[in-house]
């Protein structure tokens, strides 16, 4: 995901850093639950009303992200959203600023594939000014030349540097291998030829056909309760238009078994692995999980770290996971080696899977995993109001339940050895997608 999250200016720190940083440090919460409401004007959201400090968050998304941007835009949903607090209504830019400042209001934007996401946090004795900014925001964003021409350099500027990044070349053609010429292929953040074409009436037009109540998420958390929050939630987002006009995006064709070898002038060779996915609503997901937890989880415990990089010191980390996506699930395991190294990493890789496949999981490793799981959540997910906020539209994208926090917990501590062992040969008995880029990289590697 392309973040762009400019509004913490120091006048802003000034105000509210004190404040900001010990809700940020607050330890989560056991006791934290979610709660549907509805606001007077019928849009539903999900809350969590805490007074631990006296500060606001919402979090809110829309579906229609990068996806959705024109073949010959791309970048128009990036660009987008780096323009929210560059003047809204009759305020400019500059003034625009000031009164975040005078607001107290912190707020981002971003754009994945699939959704565009916003969020803001306020001091809870301010909200009412802040809460008017962030609907003049949401509601008339400006669009003008100058801040375009200002973020657009900023983007292209990036793209850049990004050159230089031998990890964005290989993401870029791994993208490409995996989707083809679906819209998941393309780069979020545009490319030097597309990103001069976009305009204001494209901005304004891209604004007016994905800004719709219809596919609302809405999350808030903090110092207010049921009444005051469906206000403000219906002074920021009641005025949209009711449905929003979204071009259909077909589900995406992974191509598996492929192997492509680019030759290409990186320090060292990477090398990219893609299974079949699982999707969250399969009753397979929770054993796919764990499993991909333990194969490439972050530790350096996980099998593959272990096999490749500490019994071998044939790379610095292996790591991987599920690819969820509206219209796309993949598995997908990556690393980095030498070049000469290259053949022996990916035949220690295709190993290790097929020995969860053949014998399955290591039981005092699969309970270690699950306790991890369980444990980390909470620390990751509810960490802070933002993090409360943004999960909170996060379960509602995915269709998950409110009470998701006990009933993931539960189904974690129920897989079993057997139900890992199955998906991981529901999974890895297809022939994965290999792509390696790197100097004198050949397909016949790929294809090992």
């Amino acid at each position: 995901m392309i973040a762009i999250f400019k509004n913490a200016r120091r006048a802003l720190h000034a105000l509210v850093a004190p404040l900001l940083a010990l809700a940020l440090a607050m330890p989560a919460q056991a006791e934290v639950a979610f709660k549907s409401i509805t606001s007077p004007g019928g849009i539903e959201a999900w809350m969590v009303e805490d007074y631990t400090v006296p500060i606001v968050t919402i979090g809110f998304a829309f579906e229609g992200g990068a996806a959705q941007d024109p073949t010959d835009k791309v970048g128009l949903a990036t660009l987008m959203s780096s323009l929210f607090d560059e003047g809204a209504g009759d305020l400019d830019s500059d003034a625009f600023q000031i009164k975040l400042d005078e607001a107290g209001l912190e707020m981002g934007f971003s754009a994945n594939f699939d959704y565009f996401a916003g969020f803001a946090r306020m001091l809870a004795d301010q909200k009412d000014d802040a809460t008017d900014l962030l609907a003049l925001a949401v509601n008339e964003p400006r669009f003008d030349q100058t801040a375009i021409d200002r973020m657009r350099d900023q983007i292209l500027a990036g793209l850049a540097a990004r050159k230089q990044d031998p990890g964005y070349a290989a993401g870029r053609l791994w993208n490409e291998t995996l989707f083809g010429n679906h819209p998941y292929a393309r780069p979020i953040e545009g490319t030097e030829a597309s990103l001069p074409t976009i305009t204001a009436d494209d901005l304004r037009q891209f604004h007016k056909d994905i800004f719709a109540r219809k596919t609302l998420k809405v999350g808030i958390v903090g110092a207010l309760d049921e009444e005051a929050a469906g206000k403000m939630i219906d002074a920021i987002f009641s005025k949209l238009p009711a449905e929003p006009k979204l071009a259909e995006i077909p589900p995406a064709p992974l191509s598996f078994g492929q192997e492509v070898a680019v030759d290409y002038p990186l320090p060292q060779t990477s090398i990219n692995l893609a299974y079949p996915g699982v999707v969250e609503t399969d009753p397979d997901y929770f054993p796919a999980f764990i499993m991909t937890e333990m194969l490439a989880g972050g530790s350096l415990l996980s099998e593959l770290n272990v096999e490749v990089r500490e019994k071998r010191g044939l790379s610095y980390g292996v790591s991987g996971g599920l690819v969820n996506l509206s219209e796309a699930q993949a598995l997908t395991i990556g690393t980095s080696t030498r070049p000469d190294q290259a053949n022996e990493a990916i035949e220690v890789m295709r190993t290790t899977l097929a020995k969860m496949a053949a014998d399955g999981p290591d039981p005092a490793a699969l309970e270690r995993t699950k306790r991890y799981l369980v444990g980390a959540y909470p620390i990751n997910q509810l960490r802070s109001s933002v993090a409360i906020a943004t999960t909170m539209v996060s379960q509602q994208i995915e269709g998950l339940p409110l009470d998701y926090v006990v009933e993931r917990q539960q189904s974690i501590e129920a897989v079993t050895a057997e139900q890992v062992q199955a998906v991981a040969k529901r999974i890895f008995e297809a022939e994965p997608s290999v792509l390696i880029v790197g100097p004198g990289a050949k397909e016949e590697d790929a294809a090992k």
